[in-house]
């Protein structure tokens, strides 16, 4: 990748596309956080088919849950059009949109890595500190979150990168607007139907290619440090 070969507005959608997916992750980490401390550690009935549904962007195409988004919070859906009538607050079109669209696509991702690492979990280790007096929130503080953290630091890895690739949900929903919602891989495939953008479809996939890289590394250093528990998800 030749850095020189990256224009301003490539840079500019190299920021957009960081600040989404960093919105996005953080975003959806107390969601993921929550959805896998029910997985883990509740047994209820309905358990199964929330399991289906938390991983449902897995098996489906991208362009339906961006439909479905669409649907939902689009004006004249349910919610969009509560919040544009009530706060006027609209995501159409805007990169909160795009945020929205690549917090959806990597839920999945960063519910699997957090739930294998509550599952991982000795409960001894908190029925010990029970029996010394310690309340719930303190087991959770000293005990869960320390041991859960390897694998909520993978989601977030996983979930950022999900989401610097995430493409079908976002066109559908949100479109590729330069500047506001134009991230990479919209980019490189508005750059694919210009004839003679070469340069610039090899430029922007060599750093698409470069941050998922770093990514997965990322992931496999955590992986291998703790040991693989609580790191992997595949």
């Amino acid at each position: 990748m030749n850095a020189a070969a990256l224009t301003a507005a490539d840079w500019q959608v190299i920021a957009l596309s960081l600040k989404v997916s960093g919105v996005a992750v953080l975003a959806t980490l107390p969601v993921a956080f929550g959805l896998a401390w029910a997985l883990a550690r509740w047994r209820f009935f309905g358990r199964v088919l929330l399991d289906a549904l938390v991983h449902l962007p897995l098996v489906l195409p991208p362009v339906v849950v961006g439909w479905a988004l669409l649907l939902l919070l689009g004006p004249a859906g349910p919610v969009g059009g509560w919040l544009e009538r009530t706060l006027g607050v609209t995501v159409m079109f805007r990169w909160t949109g795009a945020a929205i669209a690549a917090g959806v696509m990597a839920l999945p991702l960063m519910v699997r890595a957090i739930r294998l690492s509550l599952e991982a979990i000795d409960p001894r280790f908190e029925q010990a500190a029970e029996t010394l007096g310690a309340a719930p929130a303190r087991r959770f503080a000293t005990i869960v979150l320390p041991l859960a953290a390897p694998g909520v630091l993978t989601a977030v890895i996983l979930g950022f990168a999900r989401s610097l690739g995430e493409f079908g949900a976002t066109i559908t929903f949100v479109s590729a607007i330069p500047g506001e919602t134009e991230t990479l891989p919209l980019a490189i495939y508005s750059a694919l139907q210009i004839p003679g953008a070469e340069a610039r479809v090899w430029a922007l996939a060599g750093v698409s290619v470069l941050l998922a890289l770093m990514a997965l590394a990322g992931s496999e250093w955590l992986a291998r440090r703790h040991g693989g528990s609580g790191g992997r998800v595949l």
